[in-house]
């Protein structure tokens, strides 16, 4: 027999709710005379009684969760993985068979070995997304080690301890060192499950808000889909899946529930912004639990959530990437409410464009703020939760036609964005040069933008290295202001080519203090004031200029601007943002808003202990643990995409597409 060596790789996963982790082992065996290498990964969970538990193995899957790769830290570019699981019941078995040759050098991923009698191989791990490499170093056998009978070597500043096993084998255990949690996260976390909602027995949500000092909560005691989703996500970095599978599956029930305002009934589809547990009294003194959502009803200003069902379909796509229960996904419920959602989306209407057009108020920005029409962060979100069903739907002869629209859609709505919604240095002096009244298929000013809207901030403010995407564009009409969430999903769903999502970063870092200030994000810049905040605010008290939605500091925007970061290869950035952070929010009680130019006061009528406050700085210092797990989350770019071209204008004689003559410029 060949002398081989193993490596034993243990993980552990801190417990939910007081239950103990569960138990993983990993195993690579590794054939000394050979050029191939078998990766087996024995992957055993054992769950208690109460919430299913999935820790310990990654895996990155490609754009379609039907075929598989290799985990980024694996050894290996190609393998095949099988994976029989049910949670709850049976063991996850995971099997990968890593095969290696001399070109895999070149990729993200390698391992190389070397031969030598007298010495152990050595292993390389390299490339990947900010990955620390495992490096087992050539030792001589004849080589002292400290350690005795547990000796050991650093690999990559990890501990491997070097055993004699059986049968001429020897085990190498590989320690990862784990970063202590700091007093800060360890409360953030207590205050994260103090928030968690349940429905009959089983976790379903966290509520907006937990402040004890508020004896008005409004709708702040109720699940926010769009809040909870920094919440499941710390939950699901953490190996916690039970709650996020059922707030998607409860949630999922409510979509079909009548809505209606004023005997009006908006498109079946719709996810509601948020629902509450109440209780209900039964004959004989007894009493049963419902689940009371809001599909906009009973909002202020009675204002349909699009961003709802746009971030339903992005955590389902979250769920099965980090958990691997892509069983949920299958389902035929779950099909069934992922079609409706893209149905309302796709509708024909009588828009031009394939933007989605939609009116004040309907995202994260729920109140009056002049962004209807077709708002940067509606068209981010939209792009991703295309991008997630064009991977998780089941492809039959009965949705063949939907995937269709939804290819044509994304190639038509990444041409859109990147070519008008644009603007840095030089596209800013074009439009100040537009001329205007253009009648005509080849007009350069096709929205018909007329100069003097330049707003005399942005001369100055536009740094020369840098851009961003614009807050809104219509007919004669385009909102320069920079709204953050919209350009940072931009860039984690590639909707911006890699030159505009890098161009993007240069200006938060140039714009630092008027971005970040004392408090990190801007929701956006800058503030409406004056005159023009009277007449697009109506004179809301609660927008008023630098507070709330009108230019405020809102912390929750903190994980997706890490993950932006990590994509990019910036984590710097994203921990300057979290150490700024990290030194106010708890002295502050996590406050939902910061106040003023700077952010430096918390906002006058911000709430305390506010959920995405806490859950977006815990996923925030996760991410940057283990920005590796980060892939999971964005968007590389979709080259095909760019290639489609559904328009037929050649067929009809007509002019030539205009995105033709623009590609050079949108590819890169």
């Amino acid at each position: 027999m060949k002398p081989t060596w193993r490596i034993l790789f243990s993980c552990r996963n801190s417990a939910f709710f007081g239950f103990p982790p569960a138990k993983c082992l990993h195993s690579l065996a590794i054939n000394r005379n050979s050029t191939k290498i078998c990766l087996n990964l024995e992957h055993s969970c054992r769950f208690q009684a109460g919430p299913a538990r999935i820790s310990g193995f990654r895996r990155v899957f490609n754009e379609t969760h039907k075929g598989f790769r290799v985990p980024s830290w694996s050894f290996g570019q190609s393998g095949v993985i099988s994976k029989p699981c049910d949670i709850g019941t049976s063991n996850r078995g995971v099997s990968v068979i890593a095969n290696v040759a001399s070109k895999a050098r070149n990729l993200s991923t390698s391992i190389e070995t070397r031969v030598n009698e007298n010495n152990f191989e050595r292993i390389y791990v390299q490339g990947g997304m900010n990955v620390k490499p495992l490096v087992v170093e050539r030792i001589d056998k004849d080589e002292s080690i400290v350690g005795g009978e547990d000796s050991g070597v650093e690999a990559g500043g990890e501990k491997v301890s070097i055993e004699s096993g059986e049968e001429g084998l020897s085990e190498v255990k590989v320690e990862i060192p784990k970063r202590e949690e700091s007093e800060i996260e360890k409360k953030a976390w207590k205050l994260l499950e103090n928030a968690v909602v349940t429905y009959c027995g089983s976790p379903v949500g966290t509520v907006a808000a937990n402040d004890p000092g508020d004896k008005l909560p409004l709708n702040y005691d109720q699940v926010f889909i769009r809040d909870f989703v920094p919440s499941a996500l710390a939950f699901l970095l953490k190996g916690e899946g039970e709650i996020v599978r059922n707030f998607l599956l409860h949630t999922l029930q409510l979509q079909s529930w009548e809505k209606t305002v004023d005997c009006y009934s908006p498109g079946q589809g719709l996810m509601p912004a948020s629902f509450k547990v109440r209780t209900v009294p039964l004959d004989s003194n007894k009493f049963e639990e419902v689940l009371d959502p809001d599909f906009g009803e009973s909002a202020i200003g009675r204002v349909a959530p699009v961003d709802s069902g746009l971030w339903w379909i992005i955590l389902l796509r979250a769920y099965g990437k980090i958990t691997g229960d892509y069983a949920l996904q299958e389902r035929v419920d779950v099909q069934t409410g992922l079609k409706m959602i893209l149905n309302l989306c796709l509708t024909d209407g009588f828009d031009m464009f394939p933007s989605l057009l939609v009116t004040d108020g309907s995202c994260m920005i729920d109140r009056r703020m002049g962004i209807h029409g077709h708002p940067l962060e509606i068209q981010a979100l939209f792009y991703s939760a295309l991008r997630c069903s064009r991977e998780m739907l089941s492809v039959n002869d009965a949705s063949k036609n939907l995937v269709r629209a939804i290819n044509n859609r994304l190639s038509a709505l990444s041409f859109h964005i990147r070519e008008y919604y644009w603007v840095d240095m030089r596209k800013i002096n074009e439009i100040y040069r537009y001329k205007t009244e253009e009648y005509s298929l080849d007009a350069t000013n096709k929205f018909n933008i007329y100069p003097d809207q330049i707003p005399s901030w942005l001369m100055d403010w536009i740094p020369e290295e840098g851009g961003y995407l614009i807050g809104n564009l219509q007919p004669a009409h385009m909102d320069f202001r920079f709204f953050t969430l919209g350009n940072l999903w931009s860039i984690v769903s590639s909707l911006g080519t890699p030159r505009q999502n890098e161009a993007i970063l240069n200006l938060i870092e140039a714009k630092w203090d008027e971005l970040m200030g004392h408090m990190p994000l801007k929701i956006c810049y800058p503030a409406l004031e004056f005159e023009e905040w009277r007449i697009i605010t109506g004179s809301d008290p609660k927008n008023t200029p630098w507070s709330y939605h009108n230019g405020g500091s809102w912390p929750t925007l903190l994980w997706q601007f890490t993950l932006a970061c990590i994509k990019m290869g910036k984590l710097e950035l994203a921990q300057k943002a979290v150490a700024l952070a990290e030194k106010r929010l708890a002295k502050d009680h996590w406050p939902e808003y910061y106040d003023t130019k700077t952010g430096k006061f918390i906002g006058k009528q911000s709430r305390h202990f506010q959920t995405w406050t806490i859950a977006g700085y815990l996923t925030s210092k996760m991410l940057l643990d283990n920005p590796e797990m980060a892939s999971l989350l964005f968007w590389d770019e979709d080259y095909e995409l760019l290639e489609i071209c559904v328009c037929a204008l050649s067929k009809t004689g007509r002019k030539k597409c205009s995105r033709v003559a623009a590609r050079s410029q949108i590819l890169v």
